[in-house]
């Protein structure tokens, strides 16, 4: 098994960055972060044509692919933080090249459509990444001593180390417990579904799958499921970790299965650590970081 590499952590006076691979941004939306991070003691970047527009894009795909490529290729750079998820990533991935990336890695921080960058940088680079929240999900009194557990995870895995010792428990009567170490790898379903098959899915043999997802159709969440299984994904996995499936929908005739019952159904037959609701998606300021790629021990009671 090859481990990925551990970006460094950050340190007061370090140089971080905002990009925008996917949805536009406006300066009000990213002021509470730029902020937060500067509280913490960091240089954040803002790049020229941060925001820019384009449809619901920030700025057409050449235009993010050079913001993004440049943040790449800086060594100066420590950190990149995706300004937030929509949709977009998977447009402009082919083009990025990660070669001076591979050399000085650095975190990649985000969630949602930003799993297109977790997956891609896994199978091609081999350097750990972090799921977790992104400027756009930042309070405005973030600053204020508040205690918001998505920030404080994230800063301790940025500045400390990304918590490796993760003990969940089943709050539904699905699931199954169980204890087990290996890298964790995943995200949002639906994009690990688009990504099937392509250069930039990911390999989930001994792996702990995790997958989140917001604003599905419940039958759509069955095939996703389907999909997987079919293609082995499900089969040889360490544990599965199943975050939050928010604001789920049903049809006019109801498809008569719970979002968390139609993945149970798919792995109910392994043998493997099942935990579900746990707190890592789209749940705002509880979002907790998550490592990617870093061999975690998961304990499920």
């Amino acid at each position: 098994m090859r481990y990925m590499v551990i970006p460094e952590r950050l340190k007061i006076g370090d140089r971080v960055a905002l990009a925008a691979p996917a949805r536009k941004v406006t300066p009000d939306e990213m002021a509470p972060a730029i902020a937060l991070l500067q509280s913490w003691g960091l240089q954040v970047v803002v790049p020229d044509g941060l925001y820019d527009a384009c449809n619901q894009w920030a700025g057409d795909d050449k235009h993010r692919c050079q913001l993004l490529q440049n943040l790449l290729d800086d060594d100066s750079i420590s950190a990149i933080f995706c300004a937030r998820g929509g949709y977009g990533t998977v447009r402009i991935v082919d083009s990025l090249d990660f070669t001076k990336f591979q050399q000085h890695p650095k975190w990649i921080v985000g969630y949602s459509d930003i799993t297109v960058l977790h997956s891609h940088i896994h199978t091609h680079c081999q350097v750990a990444t972090l799921h977790a929240t992104m400027p756009i999900n930042i309070p405005a009194d973030a600053t204020s001593g508040t205690h918001y557990p998505a920030i404080e995870t994230l800063r301790k895995a940025l500045f400390g180390s990304p918590c490796t010792n993760i003990a969940l428990k089943n709050s539904t009567s699905l699931g199954r417990s169980g204890r087990t170490t290996a890298p964790i790898v995943g995200g949002n379903l639906s994009i690990l579904y688009s990504l099937l098959g392509s250069s930039s899915d990911i390999d989930t043999r001994d792996k702990i799958l995790f997958i989140e997802d917001l604003d599905e159709y419940l039958y759509h969440i069955d095939r996703m499921m389907l999909n997987l299984r079919r293609n082995g994904k499900l089969d040889h996995l360490k544990g599965l970790i199943v975050g939050a499936l928010s604001d789920m929908h049903d049809n006019a005739v109801p498809f008569g299965m719970t979002a968390e019952e139609i993945v149970w159904e798919q792995v109910k037959d392994f043998d493997y650590p099942v935990v579900f609701n746990a707190p890592y998606g789209h749940i705002g300021t509880d979002n907790l970081a998550l490592p990617l790629g870093i061999p975690c021990t998961l304990n499920i009671c």
